[in-house]
């Protein structure tokens, strides 16, 4: 795949503090990147300098072969830029901040407005096009922030905190018009919420105090966790006892747990080997032996608990 952003090295010292530690990182054509980490991991002074808003203390960053400090108006050109906050000139009109970005991205005449009210319609502003930005929801402030970004229809996107603010109608439109656009572009989506990678996000990185943690699909993430792939049971308990010690003998079982429940059940915990898929194995002891159960399901895991796992220890602001 054709690599689109290269962080090579890439670090950022405010004084003796240092807010982005060697970080290392390829972005290829029709990825959406997830880029994870809680407050204060770098995150935002990350991509402020793959923006060319920031300039590196040490190591390079490069948009489409082209290095964001030796050539950063080639770089801007190629790159669309969502900040956090969505900063524009609140006493424009939609229409006339729109317009505006058009001129500044080389569109004019009948282009530009062509393109402007492409974009409008598919970011669907139209009821508030000439309305004055400061009078609008932060909501709207956020979907104007996404249209000025992608107005240039550039190679490569940067969004930070894209659904910030939006109901979940918008959000699902956001997320639907990103993965509308992945094919054609390298997209890298900075946020804290984690369903949005699962929802939008084709890989990940996890950063924290400045430095990557993890890089991988979030079915590659979710198998730093002991519990993922683990299958439940739940049982009468005069006959755990019996099926723990039968389940434990299944294929790429590790370990059977009873746990009792609330409403006098018994849960029994399979723990698979090294994350294998154990389902079918548990289930085949289950029927073989015609021990009753009234639940089975299995483990996957959550982003959130991988997040919690990878970036525990906590962070300093940046």
């Amino acid at each position: 795949m054709e690599t689109m952003v290269e962080l090579d090295g890439l670090s950022k010292h405010f004084g003796p503090f240092v807010a982005v530690d060697g970080i290392n990182l390829k972005v290829s054509k029709g990825e959406v990147l997830g880029f994870l980490g809680p407050n204060g991991a770098g995150k935002s002074t990350t991509m402020r300098m793959v923006a060319g808003f920031l300039t590196p203390t040490a190591g390079t960053a490069k948009v489409c072969g082209h290095d964001v400090a030796s050539d950063p108006v080639q770089v801007k050109s190629l790159l669309g830029y969502m900040a956090e906050g969505s900063p524009s000139y609140e006493d424009m009109t939609v229409r006339a901040f729109l317009t505006f970005i058009a001129e500044v991205r080389g569109l004019s005449g009948q282009a530009a407005q062509a393109r402007i009210e492409e974009v409008v319609t598919k970011i669907k502003l139209e009821d508030v096009i000439d309305r004055p930005i400061d009078v609008l929801s932060k909501g709207y402030k956020r979907r104007v922030g996404l249209a000025q970004a992608i107005l240039h229809d550039p190679p490569v996107l940067i969004l930070d905190e894209p659904t910030d603010g939006l109901d979940p109608n918008q959000k699902h439109h956001v997320r639907t018009l990103i993965e509308d656009m992945a094919a054609e572009k390298a997209i890298i989506v900075s946020t804290h919420i984690l369903e949005e990678v699962e929802a939008v996000c084709t890989r990940a990185v996890i950063i924290g105090n400045g430095k990557l943690l993890a890089d991988g699909t979030s079915e590659e993430l979710l198998r730093n966790l002991p519990e993922h792939n683990a299958v439940h049971v739940v049982v009468a308990p005069e006959v755990a006892s019996d099926a723990a010690t039968k389940l434990q003998g299944a294929t790429n079982v590790s370990d059977a747990t009873q746990v009792t429940r609330d409403d006098g059940t018994t849960e029994i915990q399979c723990a698979p080997t090294n994350g294998a898929d154990i389902l079918v194995a548990v289930g085949a002891v289950l029927r073989d032996n015609s021990i009753p159960y009234s639940q089975l399901y299995k483990n996957r895991g959550d982003l959130d608990a991988v997040f919690r796992q990878i970036t525990a220890g906590g962070s300093t602001d940046a």
